[in-house]
């Protein structure tokens, strides 16, 4: 990717502001190496905390154990995240291997590429075509839906809690539908580095921007710092409704971007570049709805 060099008002943009790296620990890591080889200050404060769901001693979660159990027995069984692939197969009996006859189901890359590490069969990945205008649910439901999903068994692998909308769309073609939960997500644990880097967020928002990969990172963030107000931050959103939940959460500057390192970069850049109106405190830009 060629980027325009920076000019003066961007480089004073640059040299001023951090990118935050929101996303789980686990994603925000190598999220944040990516950016910094384009060009970006990135750094990592994860908003979400991710934890195994408990089981005995030694033994996989009972929901886990009975889901592998079952999978042969599965039409999809459909991952919402590369956490939820994580914990799924850490549950894995010795020796198992994907049953040739199950889908399994992806809604963007990181969790096709934690699906290929996990020895799923290339061919066995449905996920959102390459000219998605959004990776969510929908998009991988359009890959879906010329399939016959009557008397189908469906098995949804997710955190505690999370969205419907696909396995109730599935339910609705006929499919019979299961949930488990692989993991918890909770506020943030935080290294000794991230909460002086929160600490200095907090004496300064308008020298950090945000990228925000969950609406529920946004409510995290206003439960972690309830009483500043982020009318001074810009915020990268990866989905229309996150960019919603950010702006609720009083951000005023936000632009809604495709997911990936890319993209990120490619707006990063377009922002330096002092192209795109005001900056904080001035208006809101969206960038096509996804």
């Amino acid at each position: 990717m060629t980027f325009i060099p920076v000019g003066t008002r961007g480089a004073a943009f640059a040299a001023a502001m951090q990118l935050l790296v929101t996303r789980p620990q686990a994603q925000a890591a190598p999220a944040v190496r990516e950016l910094r080889a384009l060009g970006v200050d990135a750094v990592a404060l994860p908003l979400i905390g991710i934890e195994a769901v408990a089981g005995e001693p030694g033994s996989p979660p009972t929901e886990l154990a009975r889901a592998w159990a079952s999978l042969a027995a599965c039409r999809l069984v459909m991952f919402v995240s590369a956490n939820a692939v994580a914990h799924f197969f850490a549950a894995a009996p010795a020796g198992a291997a994907w049953p040739a006859g199950t889908l399994a189901g992806s809604t963007g890359p990181g969790t096709t590429a934690a699906l290929r590490a996990a020895q799923v069969p290339p061919g066995c990945i449905r996920e959102p075509a390459p000219e998605s205008a959004a990776l969510d649910s929908e998009a991988l439901w359009a890959q879906l839906r010329p399939h016959d999903w009557a008397g189908a068994r469906v098995l949804v692998v997710r955190g505690e809690g999370g969205r419907d909308w696909l396995g109730d769309t599935l339910r609705g073609a006929g499919a019979m539908v299961s949930f488990v939960a692989a993991y918890r997500r909770t506020l943030p644990v935080w290294t000794a580095e991230q909460r002086e880097r929160m600490a200095a967020v907090e004496r300064g928002p308008q020298h950090f921007a945000w990228q925000i990969s969950s609406s529920e990172g946004v409510r995290n963030l206003l439960a972690l710092s309830p009483a500043l107000h982020w009318r001074a931050s810009p915020a990268f959103a990866t989905h229309p409704r996150i960019g919603q939940a950010a702006r609720d959460a009083g951000f005023k500057w936000v632009r809604v971007i495709a997911p990936g390192a890319a993209a990120q970069a490619q707006a990063w850049h377009d922002r330096t570049q002092g192209d795109e109106a005001a900056g904080p405190g001035g208006p809101s830009i969206q960038s096509r709805p996804l």
